[in-house]
């Protein structure tokens, strides 16, 4: 092999940036191999058309974990977050609206302009979910436990949970129990009367994944996410520069520890002999050598796609292939030539946060339905931004981007293949617009469509998923990806996972990073 390091992290998304950083910091010189030739991986910002930038893929953070931006000093490195005060605008077709504010009082005040009941109920709903996620948060950041030998660490770190979780109180820990299990559909009924005010919350619990409102165990993605922020409708973190301002200030981070980022440099096989990883191999037919080779990557791309299967069991690579990773969602990003009129909305601060298209609960699960038969929606959820609303530098004057998710979209199409439909896919998303922001179709200067294939090949996720792998309850903590391998180690001596098909793989929020940095350090001594 023509070069040697200690350790090669590949992909430079914000989980790898984030290893490489604590690994640099504890003194080693980890080298970052990124694909593409702009580190990041679903978190950049790039030209959309002449004088448009947007966030191609993620724009909003999961949020990061304080701790991270802390260690990291990324407000030093260039980061500066955007957080609006509205967190959600719901505009529903027949002329009502909800907008979620970051303040409790607020928001209750717009729910009641629909449900004075379901005002009050939102009050008691906040505090709820806020000691919930409170005592499960410790979770987020701990290490998933050896099921089949736990050693005294994860007997003490299951204490400690089960502790806190006991401190809830018998009525929160009963409903605790409950709830996990439940369809999110279920779980907001219990609590609201509104259509409108359920499909906004019960959205969260299904963004991304291959659930609908009413699949059993969506509740338990949504109480996994709130450990992250514990607002009923979920975090509207935005940066100066778009979302891929946090990972080019995590690159810096990382080189400024000690780390060495290298773009273009695509690998192509990950090298192993005798049980132990001893090297990668890159597009370009260089070799180079490693004593660890940690993986951003998803758990299938690592160990079925870059590693020879002669190092794995035959049993393992069945159970992996089994693990889900069909995604779900698409994205479209638009260029404006103004900014588009909502026919419910007040003033522009309105659209600063995230926009929800989906204003029922039927509405969402019809969405579902037609992944499930393999079908472009007919009535597909939006999520979508106007970045450049808070941040004039993304677009030229009195002009602006949008960034609009659109789920649900199978990753195989039953009758045709999304090459084919891709201006399809454009057109729907716009059409469903307009009957929310009439006249949006003539604003429309170039548009960007990024279908689930796309994400596969552009962006090496493997089956369109952007959590690398399905949140769902035998999924998660000590199954995520496979039970006895969820501690960010695999069957090859030496190589490790760190990206979202690690625990506890939600989002933006560098936690699988973090958590993976702190096992390989163990085992580097």
């Amino acid at each position: 092999m023509s070069e040697s390091r200690d350790i090669i992290i590949l992909g430079g998304g914000h989980n790898g940036l984030v290893t490489a950083f604590y690994l640099a910091k504890a003194g080693f010189k980890p080298l970052v191999l990124e694909a593409r030739g702009v580190v990041g991986g679903c978190a950049v910002t790039e030209e959309l058309a002449p004088g448009f930038r947007c966030s191609t893929l993620a724009h909003s953070a999961g949020p990061l974990r304080a701790d991270i931006v802390s260690d990291m000093q990324l407000e030093s490195h260039g980061l500066k977050q955007i957080r609006p005060d509205v967190r959600v605008f719901a505009p529903a077709p027949d002329g009502r609206a909800i907008l979620m504010y970051d303040d409790v009082e607020r928001t209750a005040e717009s729910i009641a302009k629909l449900s004075a009941k379901d005002a009050t109920q939102y009050k008691e709903f906040s505090q709820v979910l806020a000691r919930m996620a409170t005592s499960l948060a410790p979770v987020m950041s701990a290490t998933p436990p050896s099921v089949a030998s736990p050693n005294t660490g994860d007997m003490l770190g299951l204490a400690k949970t089960a502790l806190g979780v006991r401190r809830l109180g018998k009525k929160d820990l009963y409903r605790l129990l409950r709830w996990g299990p439940m369809a999110i559909a279920d779980f907001v009924a219990e609590w609201f009367e509104t259509d409108l005010l359920r499909a906004i919350i019960a959205a969260r619990g299904i963004f991304g994944t291959f659930l609908g409102p009413w699949s059993a165990g969506s509740t338990t993605v949504y109480l996994l996410r709130a450990t992250a922020d514990t607002h009923p409708a979920g975090p509207s973190i935005f940066a100066t520069g778009g979302i891929g301002a946090v990972t080019q200030a995590m690159a810096a981070a990382a080189i400024a520890a000690g780390a060495e980022v290298r773009v273009n440099a695509p690998v192509t096989e990950i090298i192993a002999k005798d049980g132990k990883v001893t090297g990668v191999r890159l597009q370009n037919g260089e070799s180079i050598a490693a004593k660890a080779v940690v993986s951003s990557a998803d758990p299938k791309r690592t160990l079925l796609g870059l590693l020879d299967p002669a190092n794995l069991e035959p049993d393992f690579m069945m159970k992996l292939q089994n693990f889900r990773a069909v995604g779900t969602v698409a994205k479209v990003n638009l260029a404006l030539s103004s900014l588009p009129r909502f026919t419910t909305a007040t003033d522009e601060n309105a659209l600063k946060g995230r926009i929800h298209i989906g204003p029922e609960i039927d509405y969402l699960e019809r969405a579902f339905d037609h992944a499930k038969y393999g079908e472009m929606p007919t009535h597909p959820y939006l999520e979508a931004t106007i970045p450049s609303l808070s941040d004039a530098s993304l677009a030229p004057a009195g002009k602006h981007v949008m960034s609009v998710y659109v789920q649900f979209c199978p990753f195989k199409l039953k009758n045709s293949d999304w090459d084919a439909q891709r201006n399809a896919l454009g057109d729907l998303m716009v059409k469903t617009l307009e009957q929310y922001a009439p006249g949006i179709s003539r604003l429309v200067e170039h548009r960007q469509v990024i279908t689930p294939k796309d994400l596969q090949e552009t962006y090496g996720l493997t089956g369109g998923h952007v959590f690398h792998g399905e949140l769902a309850l035998d999924q998660l903590f000590a199954m995520r990806p496979l039970l006895e391998y969820a501690r960010y180690r695999t069957p090859v001596n030496g190589l490790y996972l760190c990206g979202n098909g690690t625990h506890p793989g939600a989002g933006l929020t560098g936690a699988s990073g973090a958590n993976a940095a702190r096992e390989i350090l163990k085992d580097l001594g």
